[in-house]
């Protein structure tokens, strides 16, 4: 009997691995304002060191035409849980404060809805930017109620954020729909490089280790949910390079380009943390990686060595070019519709699909996760009138099989809501200047549009509007048609 229950044990074990979910595991890591020119990966004359960095560009593949879908944070935050522009909801330019009421609608598809629909575990951990459900009583915050919305309801089964950026005000951790610390402090407000908005401050909460705290709790995520039985989804998002430049102490001073540079090594720090417990645990080989930003750097750039700048002075917001370029060869600075306000780092390392050191120069987008996520997830994709209307699958790129990429042109926004629009090398701004920080700043659709051909101009000097106005009008025509439209992919 006793030999006839091991055969039966032994039959039982094997079906079971015979079953056992081979699907790949998807983690998900976004810097919070970090510039294309910031990895030296992307920048091979940034003085900042980023091996983390480096170690998973020379692993994987280099994306080197990323966009976010908008260039500030919250709207790209929707894109890429949606797979749809943040322009089509409610929020049509700028981003939410701390105490943002719910952006994503209860009843809309995520990327963690579908991936736990499919069988996927489903966490997020860090900052959130999306709105939350904070109670009030008699018109005042009450922080012992526990929150009527946190990402448990859009479908994440574990979920530990802030949230906002870590300059917003209320600086409070939220596990679920709970509040751990409840505020008994207040946070003065303090100037950059350590900006802070004044606002309450949890007990347990500490703006400098914040990040750390994160990354620990991201580790613990990875080594936890590999041992269950089914594949997992880690959303990661980071609260740096982003304001307040508040460097771990263990990382001042060791740039030589003051804060932020410091700041930058801290991130590819947490970088390389994550890839640890992913080696730790022992799924390397069937994890997908995927570190990006939501969005430029807000590091301004000067072309005079005599002016104020962000090494001598580390409350100066700009850095002399030949110091460093935070968003490499691109014009402008975070927010604005030019490049530098929304071309970021992307990197994808899959060991299983991806050629270690490749790159692929296809134009891309942050809202192409939705779509990415369900094929490898092996589920398939709604359609685009009930999810991911803007959404494209980059696997045929994972592949290398660029000629089976189709997607719709890409849709550039910026923090005031003007748009530009991508096809091939072209890129048409609707508006007469950077819709952001940079000036001019201008006004959307307020002529004259701005055309460009990046192929010889990523720098955006030379328009090129009046000598190619057939090209302006095909691709005026294009963008208002996605304007008008609920969706950019048709099937």
């Amino acid at each position: 009997m006793r030999y006839f229950n091991r055969i039966l044990v032994l039959i039982l074990c094997a079906s079971s691995l015979a079953l056992a979910d081979d699907r790949p595991n998807i983690v998900f890591i976004l810097a919070d304002d970090m510039g294309y020119g910031d990895v030296q990966a992307l920048n091979p004359e940034s003085k900042i060191p980023t091996p983390n960095l480096n170690r998973l560009a020379a692993q994987g593949m280099s994306f080197t035409d990323a966009h976010s879908p908008s260039a500030v944070c919250t709207p790209t935050r929707y894109g890429v849980l949606t797979g749809r522009y943040c322009w089509r909801s409610r929020l049509k330019a700028g981003v939410l404060n701390g105490y943002g009421e719910p952006l994503i609608e209860r009843d809309r598809p995520t990327v963690a809805s579908h991936l736990k629909q499919a069988g996927y575990h489903t966490a997020v951990i860090g900052k959130w930017h999306l709105g939350l459900g904070f109670q009030k009583t008699d018109g005042k915050w009450d922080w012992s109620k526990p929150l009527d919305y946190s990402p448990v309801d859009i479908g994440f089964e574990r979920s530990l954020v802030i949230p906002a950026s870590l300059d917003f005000p209320p600086y409070v951790y939220i596990e679920g729909h709970e509040i751990t610390g409840k505020p008994d402090r207040t946070q003065p407000a303090i100037k950059f490089p350590g900006f802070l908005r004044k606002g309450e401050l949890g007990s347990d909460f500490s703006i400098i280790d914040s990040l750390d705290h994160l990354t620990k709790a991201a580790a613990d995520e990875i080594r936890a949910s590999a041992r269950a039985e089914r594949p997992f989804f880690l959303y990661f998002p980071l609260t740096a390079p982003h304001k307040p430049v508040m460097p771990h102490p263990r990382f001042q001073g060791k740039s030589k380009l003051g804060p932020y540079g410091d700041f930058v090594m801290q991130v590819d720090w947490t970088v390389g943390e994550v890839l640890a417990a992913i080696d730790e645990a022992g799924v390397a080989g069937n994890t997908i990686v995927i570190y990006t930003s939501d969005n430029g750097s807000f590091m301004h750039r000067t072309r005079d060595a005599s002016e104020p700048n962000h090494v001598a002075d580390a409350g100066v917001q700009a850095y002399f070019e030949g110091d460093h370029t935070a968003n490499g060869p691109h014009r402008g600075t975070k927010a604005d519709v030019w490049e530098a306000g929304h071309r970021v780092p992307f990197f994808v390392r899959w060991p299983k699909v991806i050629k270690p050191g490749s790159e692929c120069k296809r134009t891309i987008c942050h809202v192409d996760l939705f779509a990415t996520a369900a094929a490898v997830a092996q589920s398939k994709l709604p359609p685009p009138g009930t999810a991911a209307p803007d959404s494209f699958s980059l696997l045929p790129l994972f592949r290398g099989q660029d000629g089976r990429f189709e997607r719709a042109p890409v849709i550039n926004h910026s923090a005031a809501g003007m748009f530009a629009i991508r096809d091939g090398d072209w890129k048409l701004v609707l508006g007469n200047g950077s819709g952001g920080r940079e000036a001019p700043k201008g006004r959307r659709f307020e002529g004259p549009w701005q055309l460009f051909n990046l192929a010889d101009d990523i720098g955006e000097t030379d328009d090129r509007l009046s000598s190619e106005s057939e090209q302006a009008q095909g691709m005026e025509g294009e963008l208002l048609r996605i304007l008008a439209d609920d969706r950019s992919r048709r099937r």
